[in-house]
């Protein structure tokens, strides 16, 4: 009989596209005693997650839940809840997870297009409206955060696009909430879904989710039953909506760590998460670049601040460099998915992780690595330009 240690995994440093490092406030709150999901005090958690979820949003959204799922879970809701057989959608794809939204939409009866761009841009909204030659569209669904190729899109075009064709604007935000400016209200998005193990920096396993009333309309005018028992919206709201049914057993302890991430996030002010995000980015890259690393997002316009996807410099070995920062400095960053695979690395900064402290340690611990595999990297550039970024924002904002 084989037997088994305690568990104890390693602390490690997690600059990836997700999840991310975990707040030890976090860990905390996951630690909590369970109690039962009709337990009162687990309601009046329920009612406070609800709260904060719209806070984070900046929405008023009677709608607005974590699904118990990771974020594929959330396209998974957005897109069977919307579509019935016979309805016209339009999926923007310009990554390995947009191109997700739209392969769950084909497994729909729906007759589905697809609008592309290439890897590294956003798609054009001009291009969403000439597919859809004049046709009533049901949905138009973007990813505003790709996270394979660390693009990011501003949304006011899609949204005076779909107002022309009559369609939901569907947005994935798995990679954007809490980073990147985003109001539901006042942009007028129809149904936006995250996840938990990114900018929130919670575990993975929650999907929180966002309902406009015109979409909640459209939900409960449906003709057909939502093809997903799991995943129907208006059952699921009938758990966290005031009557409390039961629905199915949720992760109590995922809810309590999303509760006190999103609570965190309130506590520091969305505004100020976004411009910690953007302050932190602009280091890394002006850091990067001073050690001769090239992005692969060519825009400035273009870059999600979460993730920042560089160039593998000619002769470095993709695998053996990010085992190597791993063993070394205990510290994980990922590489190119799909098309993209052996091409870049991918860098993380989401949430707790965007930090100072983290961004010069990554870029000490990256020119060492490189060093190591024969690269010529100037001694101290990269830590050197981030901290001169640093500084310079200091004073800027000092000078306001």
């Amino acid at each position: 009989m084989t037997t088994f240690s305690e568990l104890a995994p390693p602390q490690r440093l997690m600059m990836t596209p997700g999840p991310s490092s975990v707040d030890p406030r976090v860990y905390r709150a996951l630690a909590a005693p369970i109690v039962g999901h009709l337990d009162p005090f687990f309601k009046t958690c329920m009612n406070e997650t609800q709260e904060l979820m719209r806070q984070v949003f900046q929405t008023t959204n009677r709608i607005t839940m974590p699904m118990s799922a990771s974020g594929s879970g959330g396209i998974e809701t957005a897109i069977v809840n919307t579509l019935e057989p016979g309805d016209e959608a339009i999926v923007c794809v310009n990554g390995y997870f947009s191109e997700r939204m739209y392969e769950v939409a084909c497994r729909t009866q729906a007759k589905v297009t697809k609008v592309e761009a290439p890897l590294g841009r956003p798609v054009d909204p001009e291009d969403v409206r000439r597919a859809a030659g004049g046709r009533k569209i049901k949905i138009v669904g973007i990813a505003q955060g790709e996270t394979s190729t660390g693009v990011v899109t501003n949304l006011a075009g899609f949204r005076k696009v779909a107002d022309e064709l009559g369609a939901l604007l569907i947005v994935d935000a798995v990679a954007s909430l809490a980073a990147v400016p985003m109001n539901v209200d006042k942009e007028r998005l129809d149904i936006v879904f995250s996840g938990s193990q990114k900018a929130l920096s919670a575990p993975p396993g929650m999907s929180p989710i966002t309902v406009s009333p015109r979409a909640e309309e459209v939900l409960t005018s449906r003709k057909t039953k939502v093809q997903s028992w799991y995943f129907d919206i208006t059952t699921a709201m009938a758990y966290w909506g005031q009557g409390r049914l039961y629905h199915h057993t949720p992760p109590i302890s995922l809810i309590y760590a999303l509760r006190e991430a999103m609570r965190l996030a309130v506590e520091e002010g969305i505004e100020n998460r976004w411009e910690r995000h953007r302050l932190n980015q602009q280091a890394l890259i002006v850091g990067a670049e001073a050690m001769g690393l090239k992005m692969f997002v060519e825009d400035p316009k273009d870059r999600l601040v979460t993730v920042t996807p560089v160039m593998i410099p000619a002769g470095i070995d993709d695998v053996k460099f990010r085992e190597q920062l791993l063993d070394e400095f205990n510290i994980e960053i990922a590489g190119g998915i799909g098309p993209l695979k052996g091409k870049i690395w991918r860098l993380g900064l989401m949430g707790y992780c965007a930090q100072k402290a983290n961004v010069l340690l990554l870029l000490a611990a990256m020119e060492k690595v490189m060093l190591d595999q024969g690269a010529r990297v100037p001694a101290g550039a990269g830590v050197a330009a981030a901290a001169r970024s640093y500084s310079h924002a200091g004073a800027a904002l000092s000078a306001k």
